[in-house]
This record gives C-alpha cells, sequence and structure tokens, in this order.
C-alpha cells in the first residue's frame, strides 16, 4: 500500500504542480487520471524519489507489519528494490542489445547473476521480446520499447510497479497487447497508472483517481465515481451546428461534450431532470465524469464559460 498525505509541490518558477494530495492505494490496478500538465508526472516522479516535496509524507507498506513501513520522501533509496518505474519517455544506450540493457539495469537494481538468470528470461518471455533478446533497443518499435520499459521496471519483481502514460502513441494492436499485459501482472503487485486516456482507465481498473490542477478532485472505485453520474446524463440530437435552444446551460445544466452518431452531431449533457424535449438518458460513463470534472475545474479558474466544452474531443480525452 502506498499512503499519501498532505503532499505539495511547487517548482522555483512558481507553478504549484501538486496541492494537499491526499490518496491511499492498494494491491491491484489503480488509474491516475487528468489531463496533461495536470500534476500526474509531478506526482510520479515524487512516489518515485526522483525530486523532493515541498511538505507531505507518502509512506510505502508491503507486509501487514505497519512498523515496516518505508517513508519515501525521508529514505527514497531504500525503495529501488521494492518498486519499479516506467517513465513517460526514456532513453537508451545506443547498439545496446535488449537483453544486455537488461542485464546492466538489473546490476543497478543490485540483482546477483543468479537473480539475472532466473528473472530476465521470463521477463523477455513475459513482454513478448525473447525473439528480439540481441537486437538493439533503440531499433525497436514505440510498443516494444514500452515493453521493454515494463522489463525493465519488473525488474526485481517488485511489490509496486508506477508507469506514466504506458500507452501514449500507440497503436490499437499494441495498445490491446499491453493491456493484457498490464492485467496480468497486477494480480500480485500495486500497478499505478497515470492517462489522459478514460478509456484506458475504464478498462483496467478497480480504483481511479482524478488530478486536475495538481488537486484531487475526486477518487474511489471507478463503479462508485461512475455511479455519481447515474441518471444525470442524456444525449440531445442538434440540428447542424445548432444547439437546441430549449437547453439552458446553468449550475445544475451543464453540456459535458458533443459527439457524433452516424455523422450527425450529439450533445452530452448533464441535468437532474430532462433538458429538453429531444433528450434521452444514457447510462453514464468515466468520461462524462472527467468532463464535468474538468469544466467546474477551469470555471472554478475562470477560464471556460458554459458552452467550451462543444469542441471537446470525442474519441478521449486531450487536454
Amino acid at each position: 500500500m502506498i499512503h499519501i498525505c498532505n503532499l505539495t509541490k511547487t517548482y522555483p518558477d512558481g507553478t504549484k504542480a501538486l496541492s494537499g494530495i491526499n490518496l491511499d492505494l492498494r494491491a491491484g490496478m489503480v488509474g491516475l487520471l487528468g489531463p496533461n500538465g495536470a500534476g500526474k508526472s509531478s506526482l510520479m516522479r515524487t512516489i518515485v524519489g526522483l525530486q523532493k516535496a515541498d511538505e507531505g509524507q507518502i509512506r510505502l507498506q508491503i507486509t501487514d507489519n505497519e512498523s515496516s513501513a518505508i517513508d519515501i520522501l525521508e529514505a527514497p533509496q531504500a525503495i529501488r528494490q521494492t518498486l519499479g518505474y516506467l517513465p513517460q519517455y526514456f532513453g537508451v544506450y545506443p547498439n545496446m542489445s535488449c537483453v544486455a540493457l537488461l542485464q546492466h539495469m538489473a546490476v543497478l537494481k543490485g540483482l546477483s547473476r543468479q537473480q539475472q538468470a532466473e528473472q530476465i528470461p521470463k521477463l523477455l518471455e513475459l513482454t513478448n521480446l525473447k525473439a528480439f533478446a540481441n537486437k538493439s533497443v533503440n531499433r525497436f518499435s514505440g510498443g516494444m520499447k514500452q515493453r521493454f520499459g515494463i522489463a525493465q521496471a519488473l525488474l526485481g519483481d517488485p511489490k509496486v510497479v508506477i508507469m506514466d502514460e504506458p500507452t501514449a502513441g500507440l497503436d490499437p494492436e499494441e495498445r490491446e497487447r499491453l493491456h493484457d499485459m498490464l492485467i496480468s501482472i497486477s494480480r500480485d503487485k500495486l500497478i499505478l497508472l497515470s492517462t489522459h486516456i478514460v478509456e484506458d482507465v475504464e478498462n483496467l481498473c478497480h480504483y481511479s483517481a482524478l488530478l486536475f490542477n495538481g488537486e484531487i478532485k475526486a477518487s474511489g472505485s471507478v463503479a462508485d465515481l461512475v455511479t455519481i453520474m447515474s441518471d444525470k446524463v442524456w444525449t440531445v440530437p442538434m440540428q447542424g451546428e445548432q444547439e437546441p435552444s430549449v437547453i439552458q446551460t446553468g449550475n445544475d445544466v451543464q453540456i459535458l461534450n458533443k459527439s457524433f452518431r452516424f455523422g450527425e452531431p450529439v450533445l452530452r449533457v448533464f441535468a437532474d431532470s430532462k433538458p429538453c424535449e429531444s433528450a434521452q438518458l444514457v447510462q453514464a460513463t468515466l468520461q462524462d465524469l472527467y468532463f464535468r470534472t474538468r469544466a467546474q475545474t477551469e470555471r472554478d479558474l475562470g477560464s471556460i464559460d458554459s458552452t467550451a466544452l462543444l469542441n471537446s474531443e470525442t474519441r478521449g480525452v486531450s487536454s
């Protein structure tokens, strides 16, 4: 389990990346969802000990004995073999083969020769890289590099694995392959997955936290988060590009986003009751909560009007 208490981080230029973060994360697949610039990478880097926080505490407990918990901020080196990390971007040594680079990284993690001999073949098998073990990593495709990144993160059999935007830039086939792999390794580990792709969290995670502007706006099981929006999400067909005049956006009615059905524009609307005659009640999704939370956050900052989400992306979430 990772226990995060009142975590705060402000960069030298005055940017407040994290503001009073409180989270309790347990084994399984956990999704940290938010747009680019929300603070996801800052939180990840702080958890793995790559940067210091201004305030707060992060405790890592891998046994039932509370006295064995590690204070990550006070002793970042103590978590090296307990925690695996896949950053959003990572470089590789040129002309170094996959197996040689894994051996090199295993040494940095303190693994013995025997541990390397036992683990590396299994990781190559798990990540479907066995046939490419002697190929230079810098010649790998994007999906293969991500699989290599997961392999190196799993060296030492860590109980906690942190992955920052692992599916970014992958084609659908590689994304599906990566999803299968993440599910298989999350059975006995805590996998913390940061992403701006709502579908990844809905498909993979049992628990999620929504991070906007450095603050946790909502957290809980994915099912419970979706329940917040139950019986309050409606679709409303548009006439060309004209918004139905009977929809009045306000405190209890909000346009979430615009999508298309058979080439025709359709509004997705949050409302406590039927917002207009043509509205149809639909099943709420995590993406609905994401759009509502984003709009509320931006409105609080004074940077959005009531119809600003009409041009939102419809095949995922963009920043």
